[in-house]
């Protein structure tokens, strides 16, 4: 019974990594898929690569944390690791039914504090930590994201441009013995230092991805109790990422665009720079966090942040009746401008094979926060509070649902 328990272990563990190559691939590297800097296997390639360099060092800490830290590790026998992993792996078919990036690895730990629960042996300092860390986290990508959106967006969206190309911006000449690789004719000087600039931010979120997430694959399993050793799990981990890179990633990369249709390219990356490194941080001190949560947040705050600036701070706080045209909820002016293209190309664009609006040939400056002026955003740019609202709801309902259904199913166990 321990030994089938052990193989139906392993092969939960491969399913969740699995799905989470599946999906982080295509998070990570969407927008240079989509603009035709990589292809799909080579993107497969360096999130299998730059996903297993995080693992092997940061992510480490991570899984010793989730392994033995919340609970003892010898709580965790072979069903109560398959138990954990089921859990995991329910976690991301909830999120996908409801279309809301909830956190596996919040849902990890929920699955975890169940189990320590039932037997009476969690570390509540601990938890009280990683849940700090879990509403620090978000916070503060909001916050990085609306200083960015409000204040400096504008700036890099008038001074930094990406070119889509027609054809992948590495080409082959076979017309000799052997291929040789030369760059799109069409790339400009500036195009090559922003392409490459999305191509490392890319795989530095692949990073990112393999320190986070690979606790959540086999954290269950490694340990003094588990059947794996640490590097085991990591490698285990690393070939399920590889698996789903290879295979289901390939539909997540070509949908990729019209789940984040409206956000532009440079957007896209400050996002993946932020949530990234609360992340990477985050997992260096061993604490298991989401990176969907941080890079959702990042989002919702450059969004309100990009909206906001067509009112003060002033009237953000205490509406008035001299600019009642400012939508309170957005802080963004009601107007005809909510109309105007976007300045850049979305990877919305790209996905769907369409020409982005063309920047005129004088740009027009940059109009102050609060002033009167030609927009950078439209419509559909603009923070949506409802949503925000949705999502806020499931991140807090995933983990309580796992503590809440795991729980009895430990007790029954136990």
């Amino acid at each position: 019974m321990v030994v089938l328990l052990t193989v139906v272990g392993i092969g939960v563990a491969i399913f969740v990594g699995f799905n989470i190559g599946g999906s982080s691939t295509g998070v990570a590297f969407g927008p240079a898929v989509g603009s035709r800097l990589v292809r799909k296997t080579t993107a497969g390639a360096l999130f299998v690569a730059f996903g297993f360099i995080g693992a092997w060092t940061v992510g480490r800490n991570v899984i010793a944390t989730m392994s033995s830290s919340i609970v003892p590790a010898t709580q965790f026998t072979p069903a109560a690791s398959v138990a954990v992993l089921f859990f995991t792996g329910a976690s991301l078919f909830v999120s996908n039914l409801y279309g809301v990036p909830a956190s596996t690895s919040m849902t990890a730990v929920g699955a975890i504090v169940g189990l320590g629960l039932a037997s009476d042996t969690l570390n509540r300092a601990l938890m009280f930590v990683i849940v700090s860390a879990w509403i620090v986290a978000p916070l503060s990508c909001f916050l990085i994201g609306a200083v960015v959106g409000r204040y400096i967006y504008p700036y890099l969206d008038r001074y930094i441009a990406f070119t889509k190309f027609d054809l992948h911006f590495v080409q082959l000449d076979r017309s000799g013995t052997v291929p040789r690789p030369y760059l799109n004719k069409n790339a400009s000087p500036q195009d090559i230092v922003g392409s490459l600039s999305v191509v490392v931010i890319a795989c530095y979120m692949a990073f990112s991805a393999g320190a986070s997430n690979a606790a959540n694959a086999v954290a269950p399993l490694v340990g003094p109790g588990g059947s794996l050793t640490v590097n085991q799990g990591v490698l285990l981990a690393v070939a399920a990422f590889g698996l789903g890179s290879f295979t289901i990633a390939r539909r997540t990369l070509e949908t990729v665009g019209d789940d984040i249709t409206e956000l532009p390219i440079l957007a896209s990356l400050i996002v993946s720079v932020v949530g990234g490194t609360v992340i990477t941080i985050l997992s260096y001190f061993g604490i298991p966090a989401s990176l969907a949560v941080s890079t959702t947040s990042t989002i919702i705050g450059l969004g309100w942040g990009r909206a906001s600036r067509a009112a003060t701070l002033v009237e953000l706080a205490i509406p008035t009746p001299e600019r009642p045209e400012v939508d309170v909820a957005t802080g963004a002016l009601v107007t005809s401008r909510a109309e105007e293209a976007p300045a850049g190309p979305t990877i919305g664009d790209i996905a769907r094979q369409e020409k982005p609006a063309e920047k005129p040939a004088d740009v027009p400056d940059v109009p102050d926060v609060g002033a009167e002026g030609p927009a950078d955003l439209d419509a559909r740019s603009l923070f949506d509070p409802s949503a925000a609202k949705r999502i806020v709801t499931m991140w807090v309902l995933t983990p309580a649902l796992a503590i809440a259904t795991s729980y009895p199913v430990f007790v029954f166990l136990l």
